[in-house]
């Protein structure tokens, strides 16, 4: 490669933060002095009391309320932002990440207070049950007992049923892109928009396909990847035809999906799975905005949010939500 002094390129294969963007560099050195963990069931209950390196956003002011979901009664949510009386908001169904298999619904509370008072919508925050202990459909159920909830209920939240968007980050990302699709399938609700944060899309990722070395070593990693889908599917990651609508990378047929954002580092395991679901979108006409970090990890804005590279990858998430939440907008005269 033009331009490298000789042996750059085996010392950037090496060395895990090379490729790395200067302004992620401490974040990323934060994740790697952690021990890796060991990924199986007898470890798991010690990884998941391990707190998470994230540091969330100040709380707004937003209202939390605890509810549980209908007929769901191991699943709740926080209800956020809701102000009684008020005229018909948009609505978001949030999921918080964590591979499907750890992570907790307080983890992302201040980041969903931040986002209602941002956009002045309503906010449901999803506490699905985790796997393995609860594998597919469970955990999809959960988040769509949810939005039914939402829909339902639409004039006591005080909204619009026409500005109902999901977001998720990572396996939130995926179940948010699940949740999509089974939106779609059941025909009862429509979503104007999904938020898809480098989302878990693909149980073949790190079992019969791999990734170049240098993608997928900081933060979520094949191993991990590979548990997490065994776990959630409830059969070996990547060997079997999971059921429809459990891996969205493996569906059919995306025609139809409310329009998407997508966004991924470009070092970040699931990049180039998150590529491909979004060609295939685009393909099928599905309204599509992909946006692409380079020389960032898996969770790089949660860990550095003042980087420059993390102000623009949120300000495009956000302004492909407030998009929609306008085009949305019911007509007043």
């Amino acid at each position: 490669m033009a331009g490298l002094p000789r042996g750059a390129l085996a010392r950037s294969a090496a060395d895990p933060l090379a490729r790395v963007d200067p302004e992620l560099r401490d974040g990323a050195r934060l994740i790697l002095e952690r021990p890796q963990p060991e990924w199986n069931r007898e470890t798991l209950s010690a990884i998941r009391a391990i707190p998470p390196v994230e540091t969330p956003p100040a709380p707004s002011a937003a209202s939390v309320e605890r509810r549980t979901a209908p007929g769901r009664p191991d699943a709740g949510f926080e209800l956020i932002g809701f102000q009684a009386g008020k005229a018909p908001r948009p609505a978001l169904i949030h999921i918080h990440g964590g591979g499907f298999i750890v992570g907790r619904v307080t983890d992302t509370t201040a980041m969903c207070q931040s986002i209602a008072t941002e956009f002045d919508c309503v906010v449901a925050n999803v506490d699905y049950k985790l796997s393995p202990e609860t594998t597919f459909p469970g955990p999809v159920d959960d988040c769509y007992a949810v939005l039914a909830y939402v829909h339902a209920n639409a004039e006591a939240l005080g909204v619009d049923r026409d500005r109902i968007a999901v977001m998720g980050e990572s396996a939130g990302g995926g179940l948010a892109a699940m949740l999509a699709i089974s939106a779609r399938d059941r025909g009862e609700i429509p979503l104007c928009y999904q938020v898809l944060i480098y989302p878990m899309l693909d149980d073949r990722t790190g079992t019969t396909v791999r990734v170049p070395d240098f993608i997928g070593t900081i933060g979520w990693n094949e191993p991990g990847n590979r548990f997490g889908w065994t776990s959630f599917l409830g059969m070996p990651a990547g060997t079997s035809e999971p059921p429809h609508g459990a891996v969205p990378a493996r569906l059919a047929d995306v025609s139809g999906l409310a329009p998407a954002f997508i966004g991924v580092g470009g070092l970040d395991l699931f990049v180039d799975e998150d590529l491909e679901y979004a060609r295939r979108l685009v393909a099928a006409g599905v309204p599509t905005q992909f946006h692409l970090t380079p020389g960032a990890y898996h969770g790089f804005d949660f860990i550095a949010p003042q980087a420059r590279v993390s102000k623009a990858f949120t300000a495009a998430w956000k302004a492909g939500l407030g998009a929609a939440f306008t085009a949305a907008t019911p007509m007043t005269t």
